[in-house]
């Protein structure tokens, strides 16, 4: 089966992609394109499955780059192809021929470009690398490369969506007690429970780190069992591990 990646408008003039867990080696729980390296998939399986990607992204396996995420607001700027993956949350380049590779599994995957200068960026964001910054980080080290923030287009690939995202009482007083105005991004659930619209949030931060243009494509990990995976939908299955997801961009 071909792989399929999904792609943004705004990134029209990079290589990139939102690649689905379809076309993949991995079997089982995996099955599909799993491109997680912390997972306890086969590792060849995994090696085989991050080869089509780079394939498909235009370089070879070592230049597919990633990062050691930890739900921060960390940005690694990458100078060289490097197996090594430094700990980070996001990552930027203004060198041709790396691609930037980020790993999700309902967590918003953010792809960063300014054409104009040669410079993008790829970011893990969950809700609480979202709140922590590290999308404004990501522009921010970008822009010391040489971008210019209102060059700058941003995609959020698929993640969760509100009505699949259950919080409790303790998570909604987290992002109130940073700005009162966040309630916003929150709806009423069941009983003391409410749904947080995580893609809301995310487009809300990039605007406010001032790029040209920010966009979400729309789909959600929860949901949509057969295109993608999903923490959550595994942690509800009470399944023991789950697959990663791919974003990938380079120059």
């Amino acid at each position: 089966m071909t792989i399929e990646a999904l792609k943004a408008d705004s990134l029209s003039d990079v290589q990139h992609g939102f690649f689905t867990r379809k076309g993949g080696v991995s079997s089982g729980i995996y099955e599909g394109l799993n491109c997680g390296v912390g997972s306890n998939d086969d590792a060849q399986a995994v090696a085989r499955n991050r080869a089509r990607v780079a394939e498909t992204t235009g370089v070879p396996p070592i230049a597919l780059v990633g990062v050691h995420q930890y739900h921060s607001a960390d940005v690694a700027v990458i100078d060289a192809p490097t197996t090594e993956r430094p700990k980070a949350d996001a990552m930027v380049t203004n060198q041709k021929g790396i691609a930037l590779g980020i790993l999700t599994a309902d967590c918003q995957p953010v792809l960063f470009a300014d054409p104009v200068a040669g410079v993008i960026g790829a970011a893990h964001a969950g809700w609480k690398g979202a709140l922590g910054g590290v999308l404004s980080n990501t522009v921010a080290a970008m822009e010391q490369l040489g971008a210019k923030r209102d060059n700058i287009s941003a995609a959020i690939g698929p993640c969760i969506s509100q009505a699949a995202y259950e919080v409790g009482p303790e998570f909604f007083e987290d992002f109130i007690a940073q700005e009162r105005s966040f309630s916003r991004f929150f709806a009423n659930g069941q009983e003391d429970r409410m749904q947080f619209d995580l893609p809301s949030f995310g487009l809300h931060m990039l605007r406010e780190a001032g790029v040209g243009s920010a966009e979400w494509i729309r789909h959600c990990t929860y949901q949509d069992a057969a295109r993608f995976y999903s923490y959550r939908r595994t942690t509800h299955h009470k399944e023991a591990d789950y697959g990663r997801l791919i974003s990938c961009i380079r120059l």
